[in-house]
């Protein structure tokens, strides 16, 4: 892929895209990382990426495509208004939690071309999900590259309204940390049950992680799956009736995620 990127921040998402970008073939020299932390930062020097400790370092002559914004949103304000100098030129991508396009359009002028994005943490093993949005000022060209680029760590789709994000955010953004307390929950349960630690984790961790990766590469849906695992009057049939009855799975998920929902739109504003 021909492209040129400036990547501001380089941690645990940063690196993990930075990690991704590379093994698509993208060439380290195309690559420029802001980040002042570079003990993490050797690997990718080996592969051509010049890392700076801050924008004032860059090139004069390097003139990126894009510029990916992968700091945390309490320093967004510090960080982003110096990039405006790329605005025009090139598209910028968020992966900031809660900070909306406006937020960013007041940071860098409204002709701006600005993605925002949730990924989630799976991107750490490349089984990420991630959702972009952007302004009227993105092209199309720029909506292909940007979905390849998020491709590198997992999946990425496009989202038309950006008021939806707080739904994704409460879905797959905050969605890892249901999937752990699931495997936690199951462990317990299974100590409660008489099983040692290790064998109730084991158990919890395998089952979890199994059953995910049957339902990404089944043809049939999370529904018929339960379905085919649950015999009439058999002991799946004798837990789910506690995990489907009144007050259930189901009525605790819907409520956790409109909580999740309300406070992804407190904390955008």
């Amino acid at each position: 892929m021909d492209v040129r990127i400036l990547l501001v921040g380089c941690g645990k998402m940063g690196g993990a895209l930075l990690g991704g970008w590379l093994d698509q073939g993208i060439p380290g020299a195309n690559v420029r990382a802001i980040e002042p932390f570079q003990d993490f930062a050797a690997p990718f020097k080996d592969q051509g990426v010049t890392f700076h400790n801050s924008l004032d370092e860059l090139d004069g002559d390097f003139e990126p495509d894009f510029v990916l914004f992968a700091v945390k949103p309490q320093m967004m304000d510090d960080v982003a208004p110096a990039y405006a100098r790329f605005t025009g030129t090139a598209t910028f991508i968020s992966i900031a939690a809660g900070k909306t396009i406006a937020y960013f359009e007041s940071k860098l002028g409204n002709e701006a071309a600005i993605i925002r994005t949730m990924p989630n943490t799976p991107a750490a093993v490349r089984r990420g999900i991630t959702i972009a949005c952007g302004n009227a000022n993105v092209g199309d060209a720029a909506k292909t590259t940007c979905l390849e680029l998020l491709a590198a760590v997992g999946e990425a789709s496009w989202l038309e309204d950006e008021t939806l994000l707080d739904a994704v955010t409460a879905v797959s953004g905050s969605g890892p940390a249901y999937v752990f307390l699931l495997a936690e929950t199951m462990t317990q349960a299974g100590v409660e049950a008489g099983l040692s630690p290790e064998m109730a984790t084991q158990l919890a961790v395998q089952t979890v992680a199994g059953s995910g990766e049957l339902l990404v590469q089944s043809d049939d849906d999370a529904t018929k799956l339960r379905e085919n695992v649950t015999s009439p009057g058999g002991t799946t049939h004798a837990a789910l009736s506690v995990l489907m009855g009144d007050g259930g799975l189901q009525e605790l998920m819907s409520e956790a995620i409109a909580k999740a929902v309300a406070r992804s739109k407190d904390l955008a504003g």
